[in-house]
């Protein structure tokens, strides 16, 4: 008994010794509640109309411009609809943005979707948001994204023909492992690495779009001629182009998720939505544009990697500054999604939503790197089995049954929840045809084109509410049985903490 009594006493003194060392560093890197409110809103300064505009522009364009236009052409089949499809994405990223600013603006609580979901409709879809969110559309889009990555970075080495699958797989995975271990360490270093590379991002789009301005100067426009023969045109084609497109504009929501640094946000946030989303859109058809000043609608579609296609026809031979800042620009969407998808992992957990490990935070680090270690495994899985095509396709289904409910709950709000505040009020008919569009884009391919992978996807979703069930309407207990020792191991593994422990 008296070892035991020993023992105990000096767990007792380490966990105080561990105690007063984390409180000693507080003055240097804050307590943990600021560090929260930091992986939650990592702007440090009021944010104003401008950078309202460059966070929507920075946080959309990134890898999809790179990737989606071979696919959106391979769905319409003719230049004149693909430019349209471009436009018609734009437009419609506008409008369900600024129906997501009367939500922001009207429900001023963290968590996306989720608590607009809740106060619409209660708390079993606000659940399955929740559920499909950390555990098809954000890693899947992690995945997407690492593997645009190493599709760009491998073509260089493999010229005219596709490089291995396992090659291409591989790179994703290493991508995905590295930009994990980077969030995982430090804060500023992720956020460091996220600046440079936005950077990049905007020489590479800004380097293509002067380009292609200059060659139309010179009278490159032959394939613009007929520009709609041939084209291809049906509701489902038309849908699988728009996920395509709309893949390439994800991210129009985000600026949501700042709605409390902005400077002025009733003004500047429809402010910055109607002028940086159509900013986007000229960007995304100018780019567009480009590419088929110097390339054929059949050549685009045989090309491995259509912007280095461009920069081995256009800028020869300084071509490969185009695979390089299309690396970097990659590798910067990807970085910025593992940064917030992540804190997204790390809520749920508080919440109760998921392994109570995941809202832990590392003692050495002030980061939740359990959630960003779960975040980047997951990923890895969609990496496997999957083809960008395919996956752009599947989550674009999940994402926008969500954003259709999204945008349905501020219909129904306004008959239901009268006595909400709404700064910012949008036209009726905006949410209206933003939720007919998300129906046609969730229905039309299963109708046209029904395929299994669509049904195993609703599937999932649905099995969210056996989920939700057992462990958050029963609570189960042994449940928390068997993750207790689960928990107490992966701590001491990673040495992390609950929140509670350092802020004590």
């Amino acid at each position: 008994m008296g070892e035991e009594s020993l023992k105990r006493r000096k767990g007792e003194d380490k966990g105080r010794e561990d105690r007063q060392s984390i409180q000693s560093h507080e003055p240097q890197t804050m307590n943990l509640q600021k560090q929260a409110n930091l992986f939650l809103f990592p702007l440090d300064l009021w944010v104003g109309l401008i950078s309202g505009i460059c966070m929507i522009v920075g946080t959309i364009i990134g890898s999809g411009i790179f990737v989606s236009p071979k696919s959106v052409l391979a769905n319409v089949e003719a230049v004149g609809p693909c430019l349209t499809v471009w436009a018609a994405c734009g437009v419609l990223a506008t409008l369900g943005a600024l129906c997501f600013a009367e939500l922001g603006t009207m429900i001023t609580k963290s968590g996306g979707e989720y608590p607009y979901l809740m106060e619409a409709f209660g708390p079993i879809p606000a659940f399955l948001f929740s559920w499909t969110s950390l555990l098809v559309t954000k890693p899947s889009s992690f995945a997407i994204i690492c593997l645009s990555f190493a599709e760009y970075a491998s073509a260089p080495f493999y010229p005219g023909c596709d490089p291995p699958q396992a090659v291409i797989k591989c790179l994703a995975a290493a991508a995905i492992v590295v930009i994990t271990i980077v969030n995982s360490l430090s804060v500023k270093l992720g956020s460091y690495l996220q600046n440079f590379l936005t950077a990049a991002k905007m020489i590479i789009v800004t380097i293509i779009i002067v380009s292609g301005i200059v060659l139309l100067a010179q009278g490159k426009t032959d394939n613009f001629k007929d520009s709609f023969k041939g084209s291809k045109i049906s509701v489902s084609s038309i849908s699988l182009a728009f996920y395509n497109g709309l893949w390439a504009y994800d991210g129009w929501n985000q600026l949501n998720y700042i709605t409390e640094e902005l400077k002025n946000p009733y003004r500047n946030l429809p402010l910055s939505i109607i002028i940086g989303i159509p900013l986007v859109t000229v960007c995304y058809v100018l780019i567009n544009v480009s590419y088929f000043t110097v390339m054929t609608s059949t050549e685009l579609l045989q090309s491995q990697a259509v912007a280095v296609t461009f920069g081995d026809r256009v800028l020869y031979p300084a071509s490969w500054i185009v695979p390089l800042f299309v690396v970097f620009s990659t590798l910067g969407s990807a970085n910025g999604t593992c940064f917030t998808a992540g804190r997204l992992v790390y809520v749920a957990g508080r919440e109760g939503h998921v392994l109570k490990i995941l809202s832990y935070i590392s003692v050495k680090h002030l980061t939740p790197a359990p959630a960003i270690i779960f975040y980047g495994a997951i990923a890895i899985i969609y990496i496997i089995p999957g083809d960008i095509n395919s996956l752009i396709n599947y989550f674009s289904f999940a994402v926008w049954i969500f954003y259709g409910l999204t945008v349905l709950a501020l219909i129904v709000m306004r008959f239901t929840r009268k006595e909400l505040k709404r700064p910012i009020r949008v036209p009726i008919i905006i949410p209206v045809i933003v939720t007919l569009v998300s129906i046609v884009l969730v229905l039309a391919p299963i109708i046209s084109a029904p395929e299994l992978p669509y049904l195993y996807c609703t599937l999932f979703i649905l099995s969210g509410l056996i989920v939700y069930a057992l462990f958050v309407h029963l609570k189960f207990s042994w449940a928390q049985k068997i993750s207790k020792p689960l928990t107490m191991h992966l701590q001491m593994l990673l040495e992390v903490v609950p929140e509670e422990d350092v802020t004590e």
